[in-house]
């Protein structure tokens, strides 16, 4: 047994696992984000969306007959149109846009762009849902560990094998993205669930007493040699819910003093996600030179999607090796009345309603989730139509989409720095920088609507009538994505009970998570009503607008003391309520000393 396990104590519960931190439990930690975020970035973000619509084009008929076949390679099992042409090459209507094409589904006639946006749609609301009724598993029992390997290597499983889908059988593309999508989500419910822990006993954490008196001579000269460093970033987030996104940049803590914890908690999660964005970036750019090398066909954006799928799963081997279990406290039967899995679940649900009902009390809280719940959804649709309307309207190459999402990325690390930077130029408040952040978001769809002005649609330029275009409004997106990820974290966190962080921040992640199902659906009956996507950006402009009056409502210094209110209230059920919101902070362990 290493040394350093033997200096944690016994558990508080049964099974409990207070071994200290290792730095390779943190590399396995580190690992999985390295291993995941490539398929957020690389398939959600770019591939999978075009791999959908392309699959039902090659398998669709033109809108304009409902006969015609949009590609007649499938006929004969291959990937290229007539002509030896690849699938991208396909006669263009005006400004190079692709005929729309239809697909019929259980005798519904589908636009093949909008085909992508309903299995997004239902991906989402599965997603949303088994986040919900599994969260539990993630701070209670011995599950934590198990189900976060089996989402892994299902969800990398089912991205890999794309490469075995043809169009005959595009509807199996589409389960394909949604056990991937579902497993992504729930995977990450996981994996935050280990943060707490890794900081909780981390040896830099010191719980009460110097933990070098508490540890034998060689293994605090160990630690010393391994060079186990202090924490230096000061922008803070609470992090101590399993459904709290890593996301936590440029946030700042309610509270003026600032908690060792939540220094190396920031700390961690900092590191996770910037080692995810550089895994993200490099797969990015490799799959863009596999599309080039291997022609711009169906068969190179299933290979792509392939490639992340084996990345995927290779690189999570790291965490199923180096993370340790660490069970959680044993689900509390008593309070659900059931045991087992509809215990579990019946806790979770127990919980979200219990974090609900308190939540309607604070009016300027429930304000800002309603705007956060139409802002979050226009992110979501916004990325997805973008990249399907430069493939269906600009007839944009693949390795062109993919440099779109490579501008996006790049602008949202320098939206992330930036913003902070303009907020105290201008002395904004954190409420007044995200409605600058949501005005500079509307440009986008409002843009996209001047191709509608006879005189700029005649011109054949602005509008979004060139693939050009797309470039700089990627960038514009990814500026603001990286401010409102950040700001609005940090607002919401003023508008909580202080003590109750984490299940109301837990609210805050399932708002983010859920709203995505509308968005994307909406989308999709525009484009199957009017036949193209160009439309649906009447409903984005209106999406992206109705945060903004919401935002404008929220009174930041009437929403702390509202807040601080419930707070004094709540502090003397603090066990009551710690219990039935499935968010109970783990307690702090202080070490037992050794003997020599």
């Amino acid at each position: 047994m290493d040394d350093l396990d033997q200096v944690a104590e016994e558990g508080h519960y049964e099974d409990e696992d207070t071994r200290p931190t290792s730095r390779k439990e943190l590399w396995g930690w580190y690992s999985y984000g390295w291993a995941a975020e490539v398929f957020a970035i690389c398939a959600m973000g770019s591939f999978l969306p075009i791999t959908l619509e392309q699959l039902a084009r090659d398998r669709g008929v033109l809108l304009s007959d409902k006969k015609t076949p949009c590609n007649a390679g499938w006929q004969n099992g291959g990937d290229t149109s007539p002509a030896g042409r690849t699938v991208f090459d396909l006669p263009k209507h005006r400004h190079n846009e692709l005929p729309p094409c239809v697909i019929y589904v259980l005798g519904a006639e589908i636009n093949t762009a909008s085909f992508a946006m309903y299995t997004f749609s239902i991906s989402v609301l599965i997603q949303a849902l088994l986040i919900i009724s599994m969260s539990a598993a993630a701070d209670h029992g011995r599950f934590r560990k198990t189900f976060l390997l089996v989402f892994a290597f299902t969800g990398a499983t089912a991205t890999a094998l794309f490469i075995a889908v043809v169009p005959k059988v595009y509807l199996l593309g589409a389960l394909l993205a949604m056990i991937a999508n579902t497993c992504f989500g729930a995977s990450f419910v996981l994996l935050n669930s280990f943060l707490p822990l890794l900081v909780r006993y981390h040896p830099s954490i010191d719980h009460g007493r110097s933990r070098g008196d508490l540890l034998p001579d060689d293994v605090r000269q160990r630690e010393d040699d391994e060079g186990y460093d202090e924490p230096e970033d000061d922008n803070l987030a609470s992090s101590t819910s399993a459904l709290l996104p890593r996301d936590v940049s440029n946030e700042t803590p309610s509270t003026a003093v600032i908690s060792p914890e939540l220094k190396l908690s920031t700390k961690i999660s900092s590191n996770g996600i910037g080692i995810g964005y550089i895994a993200g970036l490099f797969v990015q750019a490799v799959a863009i030179l596999i599309v080039v090398a291997t022609g711009s066909t169906t068969f190179s954006l299933r290979l792509v999607l392939m490639v992340v799928g084996l990345w995927w799963f290779v690189f999570s081997i790291p965490a199923a090796l180096w993370l340790r279990p660490r069970p959680g406290p044993p689900l509390p039967t008593e309070l659900t009345g059931h045991s087992g899995w509809v215990g579990y679940v019946t806790y979770a649900w127990k919980a979200l309603f219990k974090t609900i009902g308190h939540a309607r009390r604070l009016k300027d809280l429930v304000i800002f989730l309603c705007a956060w719940f139409l802002l979050s959804d226009s992110i979501a649709t916004v990325s997805g139509t973008a990249v399907l309307f430069a493939k269906t309207s600009l007839g944009m190459k693949t390795e062109a989409l993919g440099l779109i999402n490579v501008i996006a990325m790049t602008a949202g690390v320098i939206g992330a720095f930036y913003w902070s930077f303009v907020s105290r130029v201008f002395n904004l408040s954190a409420s007044r920088t995200i409605v600058a952040c949501i005005c500079l978001f509307e440009i986008i769809p409002l843009y996209g609507l001047l191709g509608f002005i006879p005189a700029i649609k005649r011109y054949g330029v602005f509008g979004l009538q060139q693939p050009w275009e797309m470039y700089p409004l990627g960038a514009v997106y990814g500026f603001v994505l990286g401010g409102l990820s950040s700001y609005c974290r940090a607002f919401f966190g003023e508008l909580i009970p202080p003590g109750f962080e984490a299940a109301f921040y837990a609210l805050y992640a399932i708002t983010d998570k859920g709203s995505s199902i509308f968005g994307p659906a909406i989308v999709g009956a525009i484009t199957d009503r009017y036949g193209e996507i160009r439309p649906a950006f009447v409903f984005l402009a209106v999406l992206i607008f109705l945060p903004l009056p919401l935002m404008l409502l929220v009174d930041v210094d009437r929403g702390k003391a509202e807040a601080s209110t419930m707070s004094l209230e709540l502090e003397g059920k603090r066990q009551e309520i710690d219990r039935d919101a499935r968010y109970t902070a783990i307690p702090t362990i202080v070490l037992s000393e050794e003997e020599d």
